[in-house]
């Protein structure tokens, strides 16, 4: 290793660009409106939408711009939080690794730079939308940058076995999401979620640390693939059955599951998001339990369908995992708010 240089902490970082006490509100205002989807209270459905990686703030920014006018079309039914994914796992290591390494997809990497174009991204998105965004926990250090911005945390299917993972997200005080491993075994998500859910001391970022447990960990289903690279489903009527009875048999706190659209269950057929969401719909519609554990549905989208390499520089369209446009997006969600609405 060649250590470059330090980076500034977290401390340092939020001094530069602290949340103005307006906009602590919001979050505060945000976060107490998604607890209670995952309490139960609310029967509001949540949406987690948004790019497959935010990879220039402009147009970021203006997909979730669009994004608001719509919310406040469909408050009664559902609650929006932007994917906002500043970091992107990558299964071999090669490609581009989001804006957390890259500020500007088309040069090197720079930390520094990305760790300030992250928080500023996520101020922006709360400053101009109200919105308070997910992300992914790909570096659970890494959280301390935008502990104060965010709403929702995502621990992906590559890290959900990870116990440095796990235990952080037993130390966050907004609801994290576990992702089934891409093998697909349910097992390792409830496990932990159940680590998530419970109390530990542990190192982080240098400090002893002990946690309380986040009663708001819960599962995050999106498919999986087989020894010979075959994507399998588990979206499905059937699945979400299976999983409620995990739940019974676990005594885990506020049950809960996100439904990925995209990745293993549409075998990355972006397009296939739009069928996957109504069939959950349907699915929460014949049976109660299913329709209390659904308390939402994650889909990728931008401005423009499918994806394009680096260098195509198409605006608002995705250079990693292809996603939703905006125009098949819009009508998808206002086809959810009134297929919730009829019940």
């Amino acid at each position: 290793m060649n250590f470059l240089r330090k980076l500034p902490t977290a401390e340092e970082i939020k001094k530069i660009y602290p949340l103005s006490e307006e906009l602590k509100a919001i979050k505060a205002k945000n976060d107490e409106e998604i607890r209670k989807v995952f309490t139960g209270e609310s029967d509001r459905l949540i949406l987690i939408i948004g790019p497959c990686s935010a990879d220039r703030e402009d147009a970021v920014i203006d997909y979730i711009r669009r994004l608001r006018k719509v919310q406040d079309d469909v408050k009664d039914q559902i609650l929006i939080i932007p994917r906002v994914y500043t970091n992107k796992p990558r299964t071999t290591g090669a490609g581009y690794k989001g804006m957390l390494h890259q500020p500007n997809p088309h040069a090197k990497s720079d930390m520094v730079k990305g760790l300030i174009a992250i928080r500023k991204l996520h101020m922006d998105v709360l400053a101009e939308t109200g919105f308070s965004s997910a992300d992914e926990m790909l570096y659970p250090e890494n959280y301390t940058y935008l502990s104060d911005i965010l709403s929702y945390v995502a621990v992906g299917a590559r890290s959900v076995e990870n116990q440095q993972h796990r235990l952080t997200a037993s130390g966050l005080e907004v609801p994290v999401g576990m992702k089934n491993p891409t093998s697909g075994d349910i097992t390792v998500m409830m496990n932990s979620i159940n680590a998530a859910q419970h109390s530990h001391t542990f190192i982080y970022s240098g400090w002893e640390v002990s946690t309380e447990g986040n009663n708001l960990a819960h599962a995050i289903l999106r498919g999986y693939v087989d020894e010979k690279g075959q994507s399998y489903p588990n979206y499905h009527y059937e699945d979400l059955v299976q999983l409620s009875n995990l739940y019974e048999k676990s005594g885990f706190n506020n049950p809960g599951v996100i439904v990925d659209a995209n990745h293993s269950n549409s075998n990355k057929q972006w397009f296939e998001q739009i069928r996957i969401a109504k069939e959950i719909l349907h699915s929460t519609r014949h049976n109660e339990k299913i329709r209390k554990l659904v308390k939402g549905i994650m889909i990728e989208s931008y401005i423009e369908d499918g994806c394009q390499k680096v260098d195509d520089g198409v605006y608002g369209k995705s250079i990693t995992d292809p996603c939703l446009g905006w125009e098949k997006t819009e009508k998808l969600i206002y086809e959810i708010a009134e297929l919730r609405k009829q019940g």
